[in-house]
């Protein structure tokens, strides 16, 4: 079984319904959950006229390729009614693979370490909740130093 930490979000409808309805199909389909950060409410990123996000974290562990995990995750969001209108558009789910064990991937259509990992509070504080020393396999710095360093003053605040 392989590590993979995932980050969920959503801004669109019932939020939190959409996140938990992702978690269920995650577990029902790629693996188990072995972690779960709180939620948090953050500031949308990229375009911020927007509603707000709801993110969370999760730790997977999965018998599934990087690329067959891609593959599982696109249809997640397609099946809960995701349509990628616009670069960073408002969502009804949204799941990005931040990492996978220490692998770096950078293919065409998947790059892991995701490429906005470090410089995005509402990725870093969730990961830090449930993975704090955790290594960045490029920059060899833990999450919590990540976060420490991180420049991203948007609003994220801890729901639960």
């Amino acid at each position: 079984m392989y590590t993979t930490y995932i980050l969920l979000g959503s801004n669109l409808g019932n939020r939190i319904k959409y996140l938990s309805d992702a978690i269920l199909e995650i577990e029902y389909k790629l693996g188990t959950i072995s972690s779960t950060s709180s939620l948090y409410q953050t500031a949308s990123w990229g375009k911020h006229d927007q509603p707000d996000f709801i993110n969370q974290v999760i730790e997977l562990k999965t018998s599934l390729s990087p690329a067959e995990l891609l593959k599982a995750v696109l249809q997640i969001e397609n099946d809960l009614g995701r349509q990628r209108l616009e670069k960073w558009g408002s969502r009804t789910i949204d799941i990005d693979i931040l990492l996978y064990e220490d692998q770096i991937v950078n293919t065409s259509n998947l790059v892991i370490p995701h490429p906005y990992l470090s410089v995005r509070r509402f990725s870093l504080m969730p990961l830090s909740e449930i993975a704090p020393n955790l290594v960045h396999p490029i920059s060899k710095k833990c999450i919590t130093e990540l976060l420490n360093e991180l420049t991203d003053n948007l609003f994220v605040k801890k729901l639960t």
